[in-house]
């Protein structure tokens, strides 16, 4: 049987996971007696929980939300969860870095050590704004944690890479593992690869860290002057800023209202009589040619003529496809 506390916490952590409990599957789950069962609601609801009694034959438990906010208890993984989230709370689009980071802070305060300890290392980068490649790949916590504490204790980190390609061998890179960036759903190392000696992107959902850590290392400066700009400048397809290599202005048949929701990035003036200028960017011309087409409209090159010619080549592979 499982300690009171630990037990209760286990109890809690059902409670929440779905609206009704009978009580005889708690008991089961918990592996204690249906009479334990209600002693530990008893004392949950001491503590400030809205648990209500549910009617019925198979009789059970509900956690309801109550007026005021009860102790709150967390296990190892929620509580890692809930650093993560606070972490990049800045990619939601709202106000909420100071909030989050003064929420942060007190929930330090109340952990146990061990758990501080891994708070400790989830220094996280996160860039709002960056259009997602796919559907979100999700990473284990315990790998998160890993890539920090190397991050943080500045050792060099041997992992291996899962390739794009079905059924093909991992890589495998001795790394100095510098920032973990999370960025369009997607989370990102960034690292100097020792055998390459170049900074690398591995996205951490294809990373397995391996045991044990190498030497130490000392922090090198990262291209950009920050990790951020650093990361958003390979997103767009550059190496040396945070702009897009190909970058051009055209103007639209379409009022500006009905572009600027989809400008992502760019930038739309209004001309008046049902037209607008765009200026906007993509990783290379004829990128930018076809990401322009999704507008559905009338089209007119302003600059450069790399931007023509790359309608050109559009337009003629267009034509070879439909004559196919």
């Amino acid at each position: 049987m499982t300690a009171p506390t630990s037990r209760l916490l286990q109890l809690l952590s059902l409670l929440q996971t779905r609206r009704d409990w009978p009580g005889a599957v708690l008991a089961e789950r918990l592996g204690i007696s249906d009479r334990t069962v209600r002693r530990d609601v008893d004392r949950l609801r001491e503590l400030g929980y809205a648990i209500t009694a549910t009617m019925g034959p198979d009789g059970g438990y509900r956690l309801d939300a109550g007026a005021d906010l009860p102790p709150l208890l967390f296990d190892d993984d929620q509580a890692v969860a809930l650093a993560v989230g606070l972490q990049t709370a800045a990619v939601a689009g709202v106000e909420l870095e100071e909030a989050a980071l003064r929420a942060l802070t007190t929930l330090r305060q109340v952990l146990p050590s061990r758990l501080r300890h891994r708070i400790d290392g989830l220094e996280i980068v996160a860039i709002p704004g960056r259009p997602g490649d796919g559907p979100t790949a999700p990473v284990s916590a315990e790998t998160l944690v890993e890539l920090s504490t190397a991050i943080r204790a500045r050792q060099v980190l041997r992992l291996d890479y899962a390739s794009a390609v079905p059924h093909a061998e991992p890589a495998r890179h001795r790394v100095e593992p510098h920032h973990l960036a999370f960025a369009g759903g997607r989370w990102y190392l960034l690292a100097w690869d020792l055998d390459r000696a170049d900074w690398r992107v591995f996205r951490a959902d294809r990373v397995a860290p391996r045991t044990p850590l190498g030497g130490r290392f000392e922090p090198r400066p990262v291209p950009g002057g920050s990790a951020a700009a650093f990361l958003s400048a390979r997103f767009k397809g550059s190496r040396d800023a945070d702009e897009w290599p190909c970058t051009g202005t055209v103007e639209l048949g379409l009022p500006a209202r009905e572009v600027l929701p989809f400008a992502g990035d760019g930038t739309v003036e209004d001309l008046g009589d049902g037209r607008c200028r765009l200026r906007s960017g993509s990783w290379s011309w004829v990128a930018l040619a076809a990401a322009l087409n999704r507008f559905d409209t009338d089209i007119d090159v302003v600059e450069p003529e790399e931007l023509r010619a790359a309608f050109r080549t559009l337009a003629e592979r267009n034509a070879a496809t439909a004559g196919r």
